[in-house]
């Protein structure tokens, strides 16, 4: 070979290993930054989220305060994350596959921190009432405090649907409701035993965070109730309890309305 072809050949591979380095550099801080960039996309969704006063649809809200100061330590870990960062260097070469995977948890992760702030969160529907059972697990112990109420003149005014369903685990005795006008509010979820007749209004029993929400719910007798009224739609029953006149009802008691109103979602759907 020539001094000539030498010299070109020596040349070709400085060329092409000069921007094989380039290029893996360039690779390297991609790998390097990605994590602390979607870390930092989370942990601020997650402040927005608090500031805007939506966190509470994802968790209870005696868990606010504590998530957002976790957020504030982690951006700090974040930010000293990247300070340190700085000029470090990594010299292993990634395989074909490993980049690929990793862009691809990239995009997916950055994708879900940004769909936290761009999609509003939606509360849980009869959908997932459906798929849980009503009045089953979410009451747990009976509510003392709850019966102890229940003996005080006018205090059923201020009871929710998570207190009258708790009375009605205890009791089905009619004397029991006589003098106890019921005003609840909640959203419709048909009774699948009678589902033309009866429907539930229902809230979600949150203890820790929407994942192990369960539905309860004031079974309400209303023959031909689709006509005026929609599944998930929220409303306020005022009524009085009395027997079931429902023949596919499991439900010995049911709230007989004497007024049903439309209202809007309130800011708080979920019961704690």
């Amino acid at each position: 070979m020539s001094s000539d072809e030498k010299h070109g050949a020596h040349a070709h591979a400085h060329h092409h290993e000069h921007g094989g380095t380039r290029g893996q550099r360039v690779w390297d801080a991609w790998r390097r930054w990605q994590g602390l960039a979607l870390a930092a996309a989370v942990l601020v969704s997650t402040l927005w989220l608090a500031a805007t006063g939506q966190l509470v649809l994802y968790i209870h809200p005696r868990y606010v305060v504590f998530t957002v100061a976790m957020a504030l330590i982690g951006v700090v870990f974040v930010v000293a994350g990247l300070v340190a960062g700085r000029g470090a260097t990594e010299g292993e070469q990634p395989r074909r596959l490993a980049r690929a995977a990793s862009l691809t948890g990239s995009v997916l992760a950055g994708a879900l921190a940004l769909a936290l702030v761009i999609i509003p969160p939606a509360t849980l529907t009869t959908a997932t009432a459906s798929q849980r059972e009503i009045n089953s697990t979410a009451l747990g112990e009976v509510d003392e405090s709850v019966t102890e109420a229940a003996s005080v003149a006018g205090a059923s005014a201020s009871f929710t649907v998570l207190d009258w369903a708790s009375l009605l685990r205890q009791t089905s005795d009619r004397a029991f409701y006589a003098d106890k006008p019921a005003e609840v509010l909640g959203f419709i979820t048909p009774d699948s035993d009678d589902p033309e007749n009866s429907f539930y209004v229902s809230r979600f029993k949150v203890t820790c965070c929407a994942v192990d929400a369960q539905p309860v719910g004031v079974p309400v007798y209303l023959p031909d109730w689709q006509g005026e009224f929609s599944p998930d739609a929220w409303v306020e029953v005022t009524g009085t309890f009395d027997t079931n006149p429902s023949r596919g009802s499991a439900q010995p008691l049911a709230l007989i309305p004497e007024e049903i109103v439309p209202v809007d979602q309130p800011e708080e759907p979920y019961l704690y």
